[in-house]
Parts: structure tokens; sequence; C-alpha cells
């Protein structure tokens, strides 16, 4: 797998068509069954999506970059890919293979004008991680000092465009006939030319490592020197990830100290109103010995439109006051009911289940402490992500692609750690951010 890694916009496409013939010849024989009066029961339905999502990752596993992050982002957003895609998706963190090392040294050849053995006083050719961008390698600079070396796979940033288009005629075999994905698209592609430019993500880097250096947040450093576009280093961080802390059984104190990092880091960038770590997973996260808790990978990092931000942060009260009206005139702005839908019926429950689940999210800010362990509010945060009654047909303003990525992904980090969060400064940071935000529009 290493040595073949399809760089030129040929061999993707190929790729491409090769997946996307696969899944339409599927869902051709699926309704010429149903066509015919087959039934098909509740598990074959599963069965037969879960298989379909397998041989499109395996594909997409193939093509690394674009391919993969257009499907870890789009399977966020609720009810526009069936939720088997969603599942199968996610191992896209943790099950990409490497590229060759002796690819790995002549990009660092080409970017940084040597090979890695003359920059480094250690560099350790196989790759410590590897994803969907890039990977990583562990290695020591003359000075002594650890880093991590992120190096980018070839061409990505150049076939992103075309993979984004060859990518959306595969996903428009599955999503609703007639569904509008171009705006969706269009947000990713543009975050995935800036998580592409590693100059960028450096400075990201240095804005959290300021914004952060003085609490219990420890991130890596920038090492401008060392890094290019396409490379990047910065100070190695130590630490384990969730699955690893978990795996000791830690104590019911730790799991709330960490879980109310987490919490407050969180809401400590929503006071910010500026930059959002918007990739809330736990291969980004270090839970450290020293107690502090490590935050890595700058690449995508968002800050969302002043109007979006304050309709977004109307959620929470709006949600705790109960009052229906106000709910669907937010949700209407938001975009994520329709005014004046073609099936009132259907609009309407859509709009209840909607309610529903804003309110069940809403459940942690109600109280001052919140217990992300009750197993009763893991089920049904669960049921409802299962169980959209409108399937495969993206609602919602484009930002929740990502707003959605970074709350779910805190929430369900914070269920697995079992944490309980002290949740009274959040309620003030949030009423206070939308009292200045609607102070800063009457004015």
């Amino acid at each position: 797998m290493s040595d073949d890694f399809p760089s030129s916009k040929l061999e993707r496409g190929k790729i491409f068509a090769k997946t996307g013939l696969k899944v339409g010849t599927n869902y051709a024989k699926r309704y010429l069954k149903k066509s015919v009066g087959k039934k098909e029961t509740e598990d074959e339905s599963r069965q037969f999506h879960s298989e379909n999502a397998r041989q499109v990752f395996n594909e997409f596993t193939k093509l690394r970059g674009t391919a993969l992050k257009i499907a870890q982002s789009l399977s966020m957003d609720e009810g526009l890919l069936p939720e088997e895609f969603a599942d199968v998706m996610s191992e896209a963190q943790y099950s990409v293979p490497p590229i060759n090392k002796a690819l790995a040294r002549s990009i660092i050849k080409k970017e940084l004008g040597q090979y890695p053995e003359k920059l480094f006083a250690e560099f350790e050719s196989d790759a410590m991680a590897a994803a969907s961008i890039g990977q990583v390698h562990k290695a020591r600079l003359k000075n002594g000092q650890p880093v991590a070396v992120k190096i980018q796979y070839p061409n990505v940033r150049n076939t992103i465009h075309s993979d984004m288009v060859m990518a959306k005629t595969l996903i428009r075999r599955v999503i609703k006939k007639g569904a509008n994905i171009d705006e969706y698209f269009d947000e990713v592609e543009n975050t995935l030319m800036e998580e592409t430019d590693y100059i960028q993500e450096g400075k990201y880097m240095n804005y959290f490592s300021k914004r952060f250096s003085e609490g219990q947040i420890v991130t890596p450093k920038w090492i401008e020197e060392l890094s290019s576009p396409k490379v990047l280093t910065m100070t190695y961080l130590e630490g384990r990830h969730l699955k690893e802390f978990l795996q000791d059984d830690p104590s019911q104190e730790l799991r709330n100290h960490f879980g109310q990092l987490l919490w407050d880091f969180f809401h400590d960038q929503v006071e910010q109103r500026n930059f959002i770590h918007a990739d809330t997973h736990p291969g980004n996260f270090f839970f450290r010995e020293d107690g502090r808790l490590g935050v890595i990978d700058f690449g995508c990092v968002k800050k969302f439109s002043e109007e979006f931000t304050q309709n977004y942060m109307q959620l929470l009260p709006t949600h705790i006051k109960q009052n229906e009206e106000e709910i669907r005139d937010l949700y209407i702005r938001l975009g994520i009911v329709k005014k004046n839908p073609d099936n009132p019926k259907k609009e309407e429950e859509f709009f209840q289940f909607c309610k529903n689940y804003g309110n069940t999210f809403a459940q942690p800010y109600m109280g001052d402490e919140f217990d992300f362990g009750d197993p009763a509010f893991k089920q049904k945060i669960n049921s409802f992500a299962k169980q959209p009654p409108i399937m495969n047909e993206p609602r919602g303003d484009k930002n929740f692609i990502y707003s959605t990525k970074v709350h779910l992904g805190l929430y369900s980090i914070l269920m697995k750690l079992k944490a309980k969060v002290d949740t009274r400064r959040s309620k003030e940071i949030t009423r206070d951010v939308l009292r200045d935000m609607q102070q800063e529009t009457l004015s």
C-alpha cells in the first residue's frame, strides 16, 4: 500500500470512478429487488449500507487526502449520509497506512533543502502516526530538543478541487435526490485548502500556544525555520490518548479533572470569539502525567461569521426558556427547518425532533454540574443521532459542519471519560458573549 500512492489526477480519477461504479451498481441491484416487491428488513438495510461504506472506505484509504477528509466532514452532518457510513469513516483517523520511507525523505529534501539526517540529530524513518493529509515522524534537534515532524502527502493540495468534483458525484448517489450540497462542499474545500498550508497551521499553533501557555492547557510550539507549506516541525508533546488513558482505569477524580479541562478549553475559545480548534476528536488530545491537557493538530481552525455565531449562541438560552415559537424562529434563521415546506406534516415532525434533540443537548447547562457518565443521557443523545425523521438531506447553515463537529466531539469525549463537570462559568460565558454581540449589533 505504501508504495502505491496515487498522486496524479488521472490515477485518482480512476479510483473515484471505480468506487462510483461499485456504489452505483449496488444501489441499482437494491432498487431492482425493491421494484419487484422484495421487502428489505432493517438488518438487511444496515448490512447493505455497511458493505457499501466498507467498499468506499477501502478505496478512499488509497486516495488519502481530500477523499477521507470529505467523508469525515460530511458524515458529521446528521442525516446527510446513512449512519453506517459515519461509523466506517470514523476509522480514517487511525487506519491510514504511511507512505514509504524513501518518499518521506525526498519530500523533506525538496521542501527544506536537505535530507532529514542532515537537518536533525535524530530522525525516526518509521512514522509514529499517519492520517488523511500527512504523517508524523519523531525527531531530535541538534540542541537535543525532541520534535515532531509532519510531512504532507504528495500533491494533496493540487488534487483537492478535482477530488471534490468527483467526490460530489459519488456522494449524490447516497443522498436525497435534488438535495443541494454545493454550499457544504465549498465550505469543506475552503477548509481543506487551509489545512494543507502548514505555514498557516504553524501560525495557528503559535496563537493557541500564547493564548493558553499560562494555564492547564499545553500545546506544541512551531519551529518555523524547519517548516515549509508541506513540512511542519513542532516541539514534541508527551502524553497518552484517551484510549490509553482509560485502559489504566483512572479514578473518578482524574476523569473529572480532565473532563473539566476539556469543557473549559472549549468555552474559553467561545469567550474569545476568535479562533476555534475545530477538530475535536480523541486523537487530538493528550492526557498528561503532570495533570495538564495536551492539544495538538491545528490544521482545522475556524472563525465563524458574526451572524452565525450570534444565532448559534442563542440556541442554548432559547432551549432553556422552552419557548417553542422562539425555537422555531431561530431554527428557520439557521436553516434547520423550512419556513414554507413542501410537506408541512413531515417538516413539523422534523421540527419536533430537532427541538427535543436541542433540549437534550442543552441539559448539561441546566444546572451547576453535569454528569456525562449518566447512561440515560448517552442513550438519549445516541438515539437522536441514529433516528432523524428526514434522512439524506443536508439541513442547516454550512457552518454547522464544523460547529457540530466541535460540540458533538466534546460531548463524545466527556461521555467516554464519564466525567462530572462544573458548568457555572460556562453558562456565564455563553450569556456574556451573547449579550455583548447583541449590544454590538444594536450599536
